[in-house]
């Protein structure tokens, strides 16, 4: 038992699955795994929230994989919540990059036949990239925002097919402070949810480290800073649960949330794992658990508690 005070509801963060074409690609069982933790350990669970990086590329062949794989437990699933990463809808900055791209997905997946493929229709253009991955989700639109159980959950998304960092409108930041506002009060948390961190908050963020990446940083923390109760997730990074900065705790309070396909050390280098957050909301408290996917075992270093008054 983590508390005597009595849960009102419980969900699940996860970011970066990378979903490949290839069904028996490591990061694909990693999303399976993943999935299979959550029927397991919380099926009263009211929601999974992926902060993006669904795919690899953002090719339709890997919506498909992503597809299947959600499918095949969906009916023991609760519903799923997506915002967009890089990998879903961001652009190569160039023909040549995007060349090389095209021929370094062909060589990974020879199997596949794709070498009659046109990487032009494959990347696309903006329109495409972001067309594509509402039409594939299931989503009406880029940002968006729910009520689950009486809390408030938003879900900001890049309005720029950047190749890494993303980009929030002035209109869809107007639409946060809008949303934010709405019913708000100091005893009771926000949820919510980005793919790039903001510049030296989270594991990842620090300026050395290089993994931030919102154009609007100032901006967006300007009207973060109004609302203390925010609870925010972000991803992008792969940084391992535990590592230094995994939990900011400052007002408003930020996580790192990992990743299921792959991780990332404080060493700057790869690191085989996949890891995500079980979230449990209480009346005075929201407790963030880190999990590892791989072997189903609590992140003992990754255990947070927020509390309200």
């Amino acid at each position: 038992m983590i508390s005597n005070e009595r849960l009102i509801f419980s969900f699940q963060v996860i970011t970066d699955t990378h979903i490949t074409i290839d069904p028996a690609h490591q990061y694909n069982k990693h999303l399976d795994l993943a999935l299979r933790d959550i029927i397991a350990q919380c099926p009263e669970s009211k929601g999974i929230m992926h902060i993006g990086d669904v795919t690899d590329h953002g090719f339709h062949e890997e919506y498909d994989q992503f597809q299947r794989i959600w499918n095949q437990h969906k009916k023991k699933l609760p519903p799923l919540y997506i915002t967009t990463g890089n990998h879903d809808v961001g652009l190569p900055e160039s023909e040549e990059q995007l060349q090389q791209l095209w021929e370094q997905f062909k060589n990974k997946f020879p199997a596949h036949n794709l070498s009659n493929s046109k990487p032009e229709l494959e990347i696309g253009s903006w329109e495409d990239r972001s067309g594509r991955f509402l039409e594939r989700i299931g989503n009406s639109a880029l940002y968006h925002d729910h009520w689950i159980n009486g809390y408030h959950f938003i879900f900001l998304s890049t309005e720029q097919g950047l190749p890494i960092y993303c980009s929030l409108s002035s209109i869809q930041l107007e639409w946060l402070k809008q949303r934010l506002a709405e019913e708000a009060t100091p005893e009771k948390p926000i949820f919510l949810f980005l793919h790039q961190p903001l510049k030296n908050t989270v594991a990842g963020s620090l300026e050395h480290q290089n993994w931030y990446g919102v154009i609007e940083d100032e901006k967006l923390k300007l009207i973060l800073s109004n609302y203390p109760q925010v609870v925010m997730f972000s991803g992008h990074s792969h940084w391992e649960l535990g590592a230094p900065y995994t939990y900011n705790d400052s007002a408003p309070a930020m996580f790192n949330a990992a990743s299921v396909a792959y991780l990332w050390t404080d060493e700057d280098e790869f690191k085989y794992g996949s890891q995500g957050y079980y979230v449990d909301v209480y009346n005075s408290k929201v407790v963030v658990r880190g999990r590892n996917f791989v072997n189903q075992s609590w992140v003992n270093e990754a255990h947070f508690t927020i509390k309200y008054k």
